[in-house]
């Protein structure tokens, strides 16, 4: 049997050259340059490379900065936290204590991170939807910031999601707007009609109100920030009105985190918002106090 001669765990001994090592550095200006939005996903770096000219839009060029990236971490040149790995579900051991005065502890960091809904006394109610799962995090970053909830909603078979989203429409006594992100190709722009579409029937049977918003890609996205683009795939025989495609990862970080933020405040009454603001941070002094005596 020929050996799998593939890294395992740490190889400190790594030395990379020539090409590896320009890319390298351009990774580095990458990091630094959206440094507010960390950690990013291996496609949103591999985009800013191709945007900035360093790399072609390739799947080769793409397969081989994984691997360069995977060996900068694995000899500890990167830092792990920078880079976003979205393949990994975890679930959470039950929470537990050392003794009560390590449950008291807890207790008091939990007031320290009160929060109301605050989604409370705004028109609409709003949810963050993603084509990818990979930008999840990112966008929930954003979302957290006005109480909103984040979800991926990538592949068309998720029914039991779709009537989760309708069962959560109907529960919320106002409509419900899905702000979503998906890519600029036949099957994103027919993903985003289909989840539409039957959210919303099962919502309205439900007697509940939700609409769909697409905030990115958009054919005027791909314009201003001269995104990459590929032509459509002739395999996919669905209907496309665009003549090229660009995916979600595509948008700058910034760029994506700016047209989400907007979005976002788009639905939001800000006076509202910054009520909600106030009353939570007298709930959290008030908890402070009880505990405290």
């Amino acid at each position: 049997m020929v050996p799998d001669r593939r890294p395992r765990g740490p190889v400190p001994a790594w030395r990379p050259h020539g090409q590896t090592l320009r890319v390298l550095a351009a990774v580095d200006d990458v990091l630094d340059r959206y440094a507010a939005q960390l950690p990013l996903s291996l496609r949103q770096i591999f985009y800013v490379l191709v945007s900035d000219e360093i790399l072609p839009k390739t799947e080769r060029a793409y397969k081989n900065l994984c691997e360069h990236l995977g060996m900068a971490r694995r000899s500890g040149r990167l830092d792990w936290s920078v880079i976003r790995d979205d393949t990994q579900v975890v679930v959470q051991a039950p929470a537990s204590f050392a003794d009560p005065a390590d449950f008291w502890r807890a207790l008091r960091g939990a007031a320290e991170e009160y929060r109301r809904n605050r989604q409370d006394g705004q028109p609409v109610r709003l949810e963050l939807w993603c084509e990818t799962a990979g930008m999840v995090p990112q966008l929930a970053r954003i979302g957290a910031e006005y109480g909103l909830p984040t979800y991926s909603g990538g592949g068309f078979d998720g029914l039991a999601g779709k009537h989760d989203a309708a069962e959560r429409a109907a529960a919320c006594g106002v409509e419900t707007v899905v702000l979503h992100v998906g890519d600029l190709d036949p099957s994103g722009i027919h993903l985003f009609s289909a989840l539409a579409e039957d959210v919303a029937a099962f919502a309205a049977a439900a007697g509940g109100r939700i609409r769909f918003e697409r905030i990115a890609v958009t054919t005027d996205q791909v314009e201003r920030y001269a995104l990459p683009t590929a032509p459509p795939k002739a395999s996919d025989r669905r209907s496309f009105t665009g003549t090229t495609t660009t995916q979600a990862e595509a948008l700058p970080p910034d760029v994506l985190a700016a047209v989400v933020r907007a979005a976002i405040e788009a639905h939001r009454d800000p006076d509202v918002h910054q009520a909600a603001l106030a009353r939570e941070e007298a709930e959290r002094s008030a908890l402070r106090h009880q505990l405290d005596v």
